[in-house]
């Protein structure tokens, strides 16, 4: 089913950084009109690279809105851009996305709404959003359970595992990047990115960084991520002297630059999918995450980096210490996770099961109509 020119796929999301989810909408927008789909972008955040990479990639893109986090405004503007451009479907990524679309298909109705989640839905307003899309994309049989829990039709679900496609820099070497960032260029990196809320159980990642300190000398750590912890985080890293070693960034747009040159990635906690572990595995870089459903989906526990229980916390700081320290593992890990990134999840076929769920969604509208 060929809309080009006629009626376009939108895609939305909040403002992203090109790594985890805002690669993927990337990588969906990239192959989508390979497709031969006219692809339009709306945001609804401010902040993150990825809306100026697609626009500088000619993508048409509309900023929804400034404000660090979603709301009504994003919903109303929404459904004037639904109202404007007539989308066959709109491809809501998130939760809050989707949320937002829904709202704005209830002023504007008429294109099919299909829903991206990384992550179980929470009551209320979550919740019915999702009962309400014509196909929910999970990222996992994990996922894809919370939400036949939370109501949603199981006919309704496809699982589709994110997929990956290493995404090139602009050629900063590594003395720029330490420049730009504040960074030293003779220590050692590691990199977090998450969205800074509960569920990301930022508080391990301090507790690792502050204990790793103690142990390793020459660390420095780049934490990228918004949300309503932001100002708690800095706070806590001044209050535990890790402001001198821990780098927090809301948005950083030489991601790409700075992924491949870090020693490790790790995660702390319960991100949509994984946040950039599956970037660093791409990349060659290792990995060391806190058991989720994501971790335990991308991760193979001592092939292609470590997935550690929460409880001793001790065991985090330990694990990533065994990879800072021991360069031997830190390339076996890597390059066992460039293997599986390729091998498990290539992004060319987690695009062409997106685009058939869409292909579904918009086969049900007719249907219905």
């Amino acid at each position: 089913m060929n809309h080009s020119g006629r009626t376009p796929i939108l895609l939305l999301s909040r403002g992203l950084d090109p790594v985890g989810t805002g690669r993927q909408v990337e990588l969906a927008a990239e192959a989508f009109r390979a497709a031969g789909h006219d692809v339009v972008v709306a945001i609804t955040t401010g902040g993150g690279a990825c809306g100026g990479r697609l626009a500088r990639a000619g993508f048409p893109v509309h900023r929804l809105s400034r404000r660090p986090r979603q709301g009504v405004a994003a919903a109303v503007e929404l459904s004037r851009l639904i109202r404007g451009i007539r989308p066959a479907a709109v491809l809501a990524w998130g939760r809050r996305q989707i949320a937002v679309a829904a709202a704005a298909r209830r002023l504007v109705p008429g294109p099919a709404l299909i829903a991206v989640v990384g992550l179980p839905p929470r009551p209320g307003l979550e919740t019915w959003a999702l009962r309400g899309a014509d196909r929910v994309v999970c990222n996992s049989a994990g996922v894809a359970g919370a939400c036949v829990r939370a109501g949603v039709v199981t006919g309704q679900i496809d699982v589709v595992p994110p997929g990956i496609e290493p995404v090139a820099g602009s050629g900063l070497s590594r003395g720029q990047i330490a420049a730009r960032l504040g960074l030293r260029p003779d220590t050692v990196w590691t990199l977090c990115v998450a969205p800074l809320d509960p569920a990301a159980h930022i508080d391990r990642l301090l507790w690792a960084i502050d204990q790793l300190g103690v142990v390793h000398k020459g660390l420095e750590h780049v934490l990228v991520g918004a949300g309503p912890l932001l100002a708690r985080v800095r706070r806590r890293a001044r209050l535990q002297c890790l402001a001198e070693r821990l780098f927090v960034f809301s948005s950083l747009d030489c991601l790409p630059d700075l992924l491949p040159r870090v020693r490790l990635v790790w995660q702390s906690g319960d991100v949509a999918g994984g946040g950039c572990l599956l970037d660093g595995m791409a990349h060659g870089v290792a990995t060391v995450a806190v058991e989720s459903d994501a971790a335990r989906q991308l991760v193979e526990d001592d092939v292609s980096g470590r997935i550690v229980v929460a409880d001793p916390v001790s065991e985090f700081p330990r694990r990533a210490l065994g990879i800072i320290e021991d360069d031997s593992l830190a390339a076996r890990y890597g390059s066992q996770g460039r293997a599986r990134a390729a091998a498990e999840f290539p992004a060319a076929r987690s695009t062409a099961a997106l685009l058939a769920s869409i292909e579904r969604a918009l086969a049900g509208s007719l249907r219905r109509a």
